[in-house]
Parts: structure tokens; C-alpha cells; sequence
């Protein structure tokens, strides 16, 4: 039995962060993800994707993140439970909680913080019959590593942040490509929008709206795809299609564990302290919702810090704390020093 103050389910950037708004309140915490490594969709969809919206950073990629979030934390050795699902949670007589992942593993914690991003997920595939045969063979739903596509011909579809970014970021390595979104107008950040549009007037990028991709022509691989654009087809020779649609989420076992749900996330009171219906749980990042919700890894950082702050006062309901800053009081033991930190523990890897 794995024994914490704070149970966090989920090691995203959210989960991350809470390892270390915890540790300044001198409570112990646990991670479990059912990815083998850390930093949730940073780390397993898009680890070199650039991020622009984290303060104090222009840009950083999404794998440097994570990294930047394990090191800020592992002064106050956090353990982990890596490759393993949660699966079950049961409420003692104590008030404590014991989850209990797919493969046994057993956590006890009297607080449980859900930080599970968008939950499993699945990349939204577009209407065509022959995709599947070019999985792995042109056809990625993400982008892993950008040299992936040095010095190819790229064909990328969707209108939101990641076709829009992706399409920036691939005109520096790849040698061409070619942005196709259904309408006009696009939902993306409106600097990327324009961005793009710049690209297209110096030909860097190949904006072809409003069109869709309808089918894949090659013979083991990619080698073109066709595009609608009304009643007029076109075919652009490719060597990969990349179709950024999006995902869809799914919370998995923590959707039938009496929490309340709303369109697939798990309905809190922001008001307050972004505690579920059962208390002692929290969810926080992604994975929660209430009125006026934004999906930013900035919000879910502020969703952390208010939520540990309640989990102090839940576990020392006779201790008035007292907010002090790090820049005045330090960070390990509000002393002003700073300690060498320790490697943090892991529990399982698979």
C-alpha cells in the first residue's frame, strides 16, 4: 500500500505543477499515469510541439515542459506509479481514499486530486474508406518529431491551433506544405491565422480553403491525396497526410466512480475550491469543468495552486496558513536556503 497526503491522478503538466504548490504546504504527493513516462499529451503526442502561451516563455516545446516541471519539482521527491491505470476508488471509514490501479497497485491518500487531462483519447479521423491502410505509411494523426518531415512533401488538414502552428513551425523543415481546412475561415488564435496568411502570400505555405481531402492514392504508402473543392477535384503528390482534427476524449474507469459529469468532464465548484460532489476530490486542468472554462495549461497551473491550498486546510483544519512568498521565504523549509534535490521516486514503470 502506497501511503500520501495527495493522490494525483494524471502526470501532465497540471499533475506536474501540483507536485510542487503541494510540496511549498509540506505535503507529500503521488502521481499515476497510465502513460509510461510523465508529461501526459506533452510528452506522447507532440514532445517537440512550440507552446507560446506559458508565462515567462515565448516559446518552449512541449517535452522541454514537462522536463522544466520535473525538475521545479523533484526537490520534494515526489513518487510515482508509471503504465498503470486508475481504476477503482473506495472510500474508507477514515475518510481517506484507496485507489487501485488495473494492475493491483493499491494508494491511499485522505485528499485525491484528478489532473487527468482530456482522459484516453483517440485522434478524430476523417471520412475516408482507405485511411487505415496508410497508417504508419504517410497517415499520423500527430506530430512526435518534426524531422521526421525534413525536406518532404506535407499535406496537413483542420482549422484549429495544432493544423495552424504545425503548418508554421513545418515550413522551416519541411519542403513543402500544404494547409486544407473545409471553410474560409478558421478557429485557431487569430496571430496564427495571420501568420499563415503571410506564409501563403510569400508561398511558404500552400493554403487550399474551402476544400477537403476525400481520398489517398499510393501503393504501400502515401504518395498524393485528392481534395474537393466544390465540384472540382485536385490531386497534390505528397508524402504525408496529416489530418489535426482533434480528439476524442474519454474519461475511462473515473467516469463510474459517482463523480458528476457534464459533456465528459467532471462538473466542480471553481467558486470555492474546485472540489467534485464527493469531497476530498478534486479535479483540476483539462479533465474538470464549470462556467466559463478555458482548456489552457495556464488555468489548469491556477486550478493547481487553489486546490492545494484547500487540501492544506482540509488536512490541518487547526492551522491557520499563512501565505508567504517564495521570493522572500525561499522554497524548502521557508527558510530562505535552498537544499540539493533528490531524485524523484518511482514506483512502477511499464
Amino acid at each position: 500500500m502506497i501511503k500520501t497526503d495527495l493522490l494525483i491522478i494524471g502526470a501532465g503538466p497540471t499533475g506536474l505543477f501540483t507536485v510542487f504548490e503541494a510540496g511549498l504546504l509540506k505535503l507529500k504527493c503521488h502521481l499515476i499515469d497510465a502513460l509510461p513516462q510523465p508529461g501526459g499529451q506533452c510528452s506522447e503526442l507532440y514532445p517537440k510541439k512550440p507552446i507560446y502561451d506559458i508565462p515567462g516563455f515565448p516559446e518552449i516545446l512541449a517535452g522541454d515542459l514537462t522536463k522544466n516541471l520535473l525538475e521545479q519539482g523533484k526537490q520534494f521527491e515526489p513518487g510515482f506509479t508509471l503504465g498503470e491505470r486508475a481504476e477503482t476508488i473506495e472510500k474508507q471509514d477514515d475518510g481517506t481514499f484507496i485507489v487501485t490501479t488495473n494492475k493491483g497497485t493499491q494508494h491511499q491518500a485522505p485528499i485525491v486530486a484528478i489532473a487527468g487531462g482530456l482522459g484516453s483519447f483517440e485522434p478524430r479521423k476523417p471520412l475516408i474508406d482507405n485511411i487505415t491502410q496508410y497508417e504508419e505509411n504517410g497517415v499520423e494523426y500527430f506530430i512526435k518529431n518534426p524531422e521526421h518531415y525534413r525536406g518532404k512533401k506535407v499535406v496537413i488538414a483542420g482549422g484549429g491551433d495544432s493544423a495552424l502552428d504545425w503548418s508554421i513551425f513545418l515550413t522551416d523543415i519541411a519542403s513543402q506544405v500544404t494547409l486544407v481546412h473545409r471553410r474560409n475561415e478558421f478557429r485557431g488564435a487569430l496571430d496564427s491565422v495571420e501568420k499563415v496568411r503571410e506564409l501563403t502570400q510569400i508561398g511558404k505555405i500552400n493554403l487550399i480553403t474551402p476544400a477537403e481531402v476525400t481520398d489517398i492514392l499510393g501503393t504501400h504508402k502515401v504518395e498524393a491525396v485528392v481534395l474537393a473543392k466544390g465540384e472540382e477535384k485536385q490531386v497534390i503528390e505528397t508524402d504525408h497526410f496529416i489530418p489535426l482534427f482533434g480528439l476524442s476524449p474519454k474519461l475511462g474507469p473515473i467516469a463510474n466512480w459517482g463523480l458528476e459529469i457534464e459533456k465528459n468532464a467532471i462538473k466542480v465548484d471553481n467558486a470555492l475550491d474546485y472540489q467534485t460532489n464527493i469531497p476530498g476530490i478534486f479535479a483540476i486542468g483539462d479533465v474538470n469543468t464549470y462556467p466559463g472554462k478555458l482548456k489552457l495549461i495556464l488555468c489548469g497551473f491556477h486550478e493547481a495552486t487553489l486546490m492545494c491550498q484547500a487540501a492544506y486546510k482540509i488536512l490541518n483544519p487547526n492551522k491557520k496558513y499563512v501565505l508567504k512568498y517564495t521570493t522572500v521565504s525561499g522554497i524548502n523549509g521557508f527558510d530562505g536556503t535552498r537544499k540539493q534535490a533528490p531524485k524523484p521516486v518511482v514506483q512502477a514503470i511499464n
